[in-house]
């Protein structure tokens, strides 16, 4: 799901906005903002992959906003003021949608922000080197993780989110879980479910048939993959003779 912001200064304006995200299976919408006061605050606590802001409002033009922060997220502009599209583009603007515009308009930006989000078809993982690091190609960038970082992995239909302790939101990467078990199977990783691979290095406790992570976090440990799991728990246990 791609982390939604909508901000716009017109009630009726960011109700009709926000309802047209809620329509997109692929779109989250975490909150709905009347200034750019209020949705600086929001991101600068929680993270956001995508806004949708008005261009004119009264504390602040959407376009200055955008320009201010130091890693903005991904941004379609609105605004009832064609002039200004030209201007939306050249701070990288996904897209820019004309007042009044229609769920299909919205569809149409929404398509090109999916696009833009999740990362292209092919290679989307390397291999593990030297360096003992993956690079991911995810969003419309390339991340380099340290393997010792990551947590755990979570599959999400044909998508996988990889949880590190360095980033403070997963990273989505179109691969199969078998292709990146493959990857991690020598360097300390085992799958506990078929959703679920995770460090073992990373282990805090283990709670009936839950793994509770070094985050926190409790993943179930599925029935075929128990028997290898609990086998090498097992292995760790110092012998009582």
């Amino acid at each position: 799901m791609i982390r939604c912001l909508a901000i716009d200064d017109e009630p009726l304006a960011l109700k009709q906005l926000a309802k047209y995200i809620s329509n997109v299976p692929f779109l989250e919408l975490v909150a709905s903002c009347r200034c750019a006061d209020d949705a600086r605050q929001y991101i600068d606590n929680d993270a956001v992959d995508a806004i949708f802001i008005d261009i004119n409002m009264p504390d602040a033009n959407g376009l200055e906003f955008v320009r201010t922060m130091e890693n903005p997220p991904l941004v379609v502009f609105t605004t009832a003021y064609a002039d200004y599209a030209v201007d939306g583009f050249r701070v990288n603007a996904v897209d820019y949608l004309l007042k009044p515009f229609s769920q299909e308009d919205f569809n149409t930006a929404a398509a090109k922000l999916k696009q833009r989000y999740l990362p292209p078809a092919g290679a989307a993982i390397s291999v593990i080197d030297n360096d003992n690091a993956l690079y991911f190609k995810t969003e419309y960038k390339v991340v380099r993780v340290d393997v010792g970082t990551i947590l755990f992995v979570e599959a999400m239909s044909e998508y996988l989110k990889v949880y590190t302790a360095t980033h403070e939101r997963p990273i989505v990467v179109l691969l199969s879980m078998k292709k990146l078990e493959e990857r991690l199977l020598q360097h300390g990783f085992m799958r506990i479910h078929r959703s679920y691979i995770i460090n073992l290095k990373h282990i805090n406790e283990i709670v009936r048939n839950h793994v509770i992570m070094d985050d926190g976090t409790s993943l179930p440990i599925g029935e075929l993959y128990k028997e290898p799991f609990m086998q090498y728990i097992t292995s760790k246990f110092i012998p009582k003779k």
